[in-house]
């Protein structure tokens, strides 16, 4: 069995392991797992996040918008007033 490579693409593709992540794309990625669960589960979930522009942990912020798109596609809302 081969090693697959590893690309900073995969961090919110859920059927890749291991991937490369720091501690903000971890909490995006923990969102995108929990809803998976809920899924297998028979659960029908939805997410929702908030947050405020400058907050200390603003790079939450940022990763979130980045995987906006998956996110979006798991049923979970990120918003920043």
């Amino acid at each position: 069995m081969g090693v697959q490579p590893v690309t900073l693409e995969d961090r919110f593709n859920l059927t890749k392991s291991p991937v490369l992540l720091n501690g903000t794309q971890a909490l995006v990625r923990l969102m995108l797992a929990q809803r998976e669960r809920d899924r297998a589960a028979g659960l029908n979930t939805a997410g929702y996040v908030t947050g405020y522009r400058g907050p200390p942990l603003g790079a939450v912020g940022l990763q979130m918008n980045r995987a906006k798109k998956a996110l979006r596609t798991a049923n979970i809302l990120f918003s920043q007033a």
